[in-house]
């Protein structure tokens, strides 16, 4: 409640769209994945050509989503947060609960109402993408990326195996069927990856969940709802990916690698990939993408990845100078400058114009695929407690075991799901 007051008492000295100048303020932000700094400092760029009086410093990027959660958690209790932090969405709620404890929590209402409110948010965000940043039915954060998984593939190789890549397969048996065939074309090229062992955070593993439109958590909320034929479906699809489709188990940025020096037939990624991966492709093999696949074409989901950008300040002054910062990153030019630096979808839906980024997407369809499942797209929701990082780690190395063979598909999900209540639980 005190932050809100102080929050609320700050906005109440902001017009609509502006910041109080007074000196230079320099505001720390703190965002995951050391290759997305490229874009970020974008952003930061034409943020500060427009507000000379505001200067971005930007931390030591974290390894992943989970490093930088655990990092801002130390540094709450420290009393040296950063002044904004760009947190996975599906961190952000058990994020939020931590600054709560310690009254460090900022909402963004007040800062809303000085724009405009209500009016304000649905003239730039869809529900889909504002749902990602409110927690408690309070918005601490305006998304910045998001993504969900899709197939790259590499065109000259399903060629050579006998497909056909303008009339791909559009179920799981079908991309395995042909990543046998494409591994079959030699010692050194492996069928496909699809890198749920090897991930930095759950969301490859959710996905083999939501695509079978089946609720990931229990309705109580306090343990999984996989722990039956749905969760043994998802395992024996995993182990399939090896057995079958010639996934040979690396670390997912060596499966990368691997992909993008055309070594693997399709790879499942985040939409981010695409400008680095036609880069990386260059003229050595033609890159495509497509949908990824659900097994239930009514009701299958696929999770939306990304982050949003929340103020973790509490300095006044701070505050203000942040809060126009996450405001540009969110806003139509910011987010043409994140897409296009990187391959993820736009947060604000006003980016869309023709001259921003639609005329754009009509020309390169592989950074628009993303776009055609958004009907699938679903939140990625994180779990009850503090224990999501823990929770993640102890799944992937079971998963891993179950796909290499070192473990069957019963005795794993057995293994997986009382491992996660337990965590859940305590």
């Amino acid at each position: 409640m005190r932050t809100y007051l102080r929050t609320a008492a700050l906005a109440a000295t902001l017009s609509a769209g502006a910041f109080a100048a007074q000196a230079e303020v320099t505001i720390d932000v703190l965002h995951a994945w050391p290759g997305h700094r490229h874009f970020h400092e974008d952003v930061a760029e034409a943020f500060m050509a427009q507000h000379p009086d505001i200067k971005v410093n930007f931390l030591a990027a974290a390894e992943s989503y989970d490093t930088e959660h655990q990092a801002v958690v130390r540094d709450a209790v420290t009393g040296n947060l950063p002044d904004i932090v760009f947190s996975g969405y599906h961190l952000l709620p058990e994020l939020i609960r931590q600054l709560q404890a310690r009254g460090l929590d900022v909402p963004l209402k007040p800062f809303i109402d000085a724009e405009g409110g209500d009016g304000w948010i649905s003239a730039n965000h869809a529900p889909s993408m504002i749902n990602l940043t409110t927690v408690e039915g309070q918005i601490y954060a305006l998304p910045f990326n998001a993504s969900t998984p899709i197939i790259f593939f590499n065109k000259d190789l399903i060629e050579q195996a006998g497909g056909d890549a303008s009339n791909l397969p559009d179920t799981w048996d079908g991309w395995i069927e042909l990543a046998g065939k494409i591994d079959a074309l030699g010692d050194t090229i492996s069928g496909m990856s699809y890198s749920v062992d090897a991930w930095p955070d759950d969301w490859l593993w959710r996905a083999l969940i939501s695509q079978q439109g089946k609720p990931f958590m229990a309705e109580d909320g306090q343990s999984v709802a996989w722990d039956n034929e749905v969760g043994k479906s998802a395992l024996e699809l995993a182990r399939r990916f090896v057995t079958e489709g010639g996934m040979v188990q690396m670390d997912f940025s060596q499966a990368r690698q691997q992909f993008a020096a055309g070594l693997t037939g399709f790879t499942i990624q985040s939409v981010n990939s695409a400008r680095s991966f036609e880069e990386l492709a260059g003229d050595k093999f033609t890159v495509g993408t497509d949908i990824f696949p659900v097994s239930n074409k009514d009701s299958g989901k696929v999770p939306t990845g990304g982050n949003g950008g929340l103020i973790t300040t509490q300095d006044p002054e701070q505050q203000a100078a942040a809060w126009e910062y996450i405001k540009f990153a969110a806003s139509p030019e910011g987010q043409k400058l994140a897409v296009l630096g990187s391959g993820y979808m736009p947060t604000n839906k006003l980016a869309m114009a023709p001259d921003l980024l639609g005329d754009f997407y009509a020309a390169n369809p592989n950074w628009a695929t993303s776009l055609r499942q958004l009907d699938r797209a679903t939140p990625w929701a994180g779990y009850p407690g503090t224990n999501a990082v823990e929770i993640w780690r102890t799944q992937r190395d079971i998963i891993a075991e179950v796909m290499s063979g070192d473990l069957d598909v019963e005795d794993g999900l057995e293994e997986l799901a009382d491992e996660t209540n337990s965590l859940i639980g305590r």
